[in-house]
């Protein structure tokens, strides 16, 4: 059971009313262009920071994102993953450990660990967008930090897939003859 579930009576729906776009732009202008469309990421960095500032003011006590610590964004992400949807077995489970159960079990869903990660990323940044000071930045905390590897660790091992680091792909120059045999 999530430790923090108990203190938030959210619904599906409710998550989805956070995750609305406030109005208002932050997209740049540049003098050639007086409007440019904001890109996926822009756009879901916005979706990101006003969830949790959405968190915030239904926090009790309701806190501004100053007074917010890295302990205040592990319950942010605790109270996402009622919301996930990955499969993390249990250390009870018969499943546990096997990339592919062959049966379904009662274990709960939570959020990705990678999920997690590239949010952190997009909040980190909105962050001191949104006038944090980068020494200050709670989404860089350490605990944050140990929280995410943790959740890593844990989720490779419930689902026996050994977490590696992907390594870069060596980039092939464009200047290479097409081999399709049309030529």
């Amino acid at each position: 059971m999530d430790p923090f579930a108990h203190h938030y009576n959210y619904t599906h729906q409710d998550f989805n009313n956070l995750t609305t776009v406030a109005s208002g732009s932050t997209s740049s202008t540049s003098p050639a262009s007086t409007t440019t469309t904001p890109s996926r990421y822009e756009n879901q960095k916005r979706r990101d920071w006003n969830t949790f500032c959405q968190y915030l003011r239904n926090h009790n006590p309701p806190l501004f994102f100053s007074q917010c610590n890295g302990t205040n964004v592990i319950e942010f992400l605790c109270y996402l993953d009622q919301f996930g949807k990955t499969k993390v077995h249990t250390l009870i489970c018969p499943f546990y450990g096997h990339p592919n159960p062959p049966a379904p079990c009662p274990c709960p869903l939570r959020q990705a660990w990678g999920s997690l990660d590239a949010l952190i990323g997009r909040l980190r940044a909105a962050y001191e967008e949104n006038g944090g000071a980068s020494d200050t930045n709670p989404f860089g905390a350490r605990d944050v930090k140990l929280y995410l590897r943790e959740i890593r660790d844990l989720q490779s091992k419930a689902r026996g897939i050994s977490y590696q680091k992907k390594k870069k792909r060596k980039s092939f120059s464009s200047s290479s003859p097409q081999q399709d045999g049309n030529t």
